[in-house]
């Protein structure tokens, strides 16, 4: 039985608490700049819906670093993220999230970032393979019993899939209950 849910922070975002049992892949589902705060980047991720990551500016150059400033071609791409039990708050290790992994990029890079005035450390990024996306309604059309569409449907709505894609599926409910009667 797998705990990880039942210690994720209550939370508005994404915290390093999110990440004690280990890194994790999500893809991006869109990223919005809001100006004059402190976290003004917020990058939505599939299947988090309320519960933006909002990077670090250490984390954000990373992201530049591999993919360019025009965060609207981040949609689609893929992202690993670490607990970083060293990033410093107010001089003192509290943790954070960092970046493990970037699909979209030709290699593993390193870079290094500012962690304290004059004292700068490397970072590595791993080239991250994107996953194979499922083709939701071409799977639709093989499944013969409600069962297996209901776990469909719910694989679907837990990947990100959209709403016209689920209701889609929905609608081989009809095909099914003609094929079972």
């Amino acid at each position: 039985m797998d705990l990880s849910s039942a210690i994720e922070a209550k939370s508005d975002q994404k915290n390093a608490d999110d990440f004690l049992a280990g890194p994790k892949t999500f893809q991006i589902e869109r990223v919005e700049v809001r100006g004059g705060q402190d976290q003004p980047v917020w990058i939505h991720l599939v299947g988090e819906q309320g519960k933006p990551w909002k990077p670090s500016k250490s984390m954000t150059r990373v992201l530049v670093q591999a993919w360019g400033p025009d965060g609207d071609t981040y949609a689609g791409r893929f992202v690993t993220l670490f607990r970083d039990p060293e990033i410093k708050w107010a001089g003192e290790a509290v943790g954070g999230i960092s970046v493990a992994a970037l699909s979209h990029i030709d290699k593993t890079f390193s870079m290094k970032l500012t962690v304290s005035r004059g004292k700068r450390k490397a970072i590595t990024v791993q080239k991250l393979e994107a996953p194979a996306q499922t083709d939701w309604l071409a799977a639709a059309e093989t499944v013969t019993d409600m069962d297996s569409l209901r776990d469909l449907y719910m694989d679907a709505q837990a990947a990100g899939a959209s709403p016209d894609v689920l209701k889609t599926i929905q609608g081989h409910t009809g095909r099914i209950e003609g094929i079972n009667h």
